[in-house]
């Protein structure tokens, strides 16, 4: 079970920021924007976490930032009845570099970047599978072990713990296993979505 699920609870409580942002004039593709500047100075903020343990609560706050706005911007375009596929596909765009902003920051500070590559391909090829499976006419997938949401939410606890204990663990800081853990149920999770569209593809097969 996935956070993604929760959307529509996000959405009631966006209600007071959309109304803002309205009054304010902004766009949805500016506030994806705000949100991509927010992912890259959180990942520019990891990377020198190390150094500056501080730096990792900075870079927790920016991440729940990320992901506020990540959903803000799809909210306000709903009430601005501006939603269009070139939107959701500069939102899904902006929201990968966002997560390879944030892993490889990561990956950066503790110089693991092995780890970092295996974190990035896992989350990339969720996200992917989840699309993915829309595009070849099935419903889109949120499914699996860990998704977007999730992910932010780990991020930001990881980087608050981090800002606190800085030694490591059987050779790895609590950021190196979280890069681990991200490795691996990311792969996981893709598996999981890439068994769910298959099944649903022999489901329709057989009606």
């Amino acid at each position: 079970m996935t956070l993604d699920q929760f959307r529509p609870v996000a959405n009631r409580l966006l209600a007071p920021f959309v109304d803002a942002s309205e009054r304010l004039g902004l766009t949805p593709n500016a506030v994806s924007v705000a949100a991509i500047a927010l992912a890259a100075a959180a990942g520019v903020a990891f990377a020198f976490g190390r150094a500056f343990p501080i730096l990792y609560l900075a870079g927790s706050f920016l991440v729940f930032l990320n992901g506020w706005l990540d959903i803000l911007d799809g909210a306000l375009a709903r009430r601005l009845n501006v939603a269009s596929p070139a939107g959701d596909l500069l939102d899904h765009v902006l929201d990968r570099y966002a997560d390879i902003f944030i892993l490889v920051g990561l990956a950066a500070g503790v110089g693991q970047w092995a780890l970092g590559l295996a974190a990035v391909t896992g989350v990339v090829m969720t996200s992917y599978l989840g699309t993915q499976a829309q595009a070849v006419g099935l419903d889109r997938v949120y499914g699996g072990l860990v998704g977007r949401a999730d992910r932010l939410v780990i991020v930001g606890v990881v980087g608050v713990v981090a800002w606190q204990y800085t030694d490591a663990v059987a050779g790895l800081t609590v950021v190196g296993w979280a890069l681990v853990f991200f490795a691996v149920v990311g792969h996981v999770t893709a598996l999981q979505r890439f068994y769910s569209a298959m099944q649903a593809f022999g489901a329709r097969d057989r009606l």
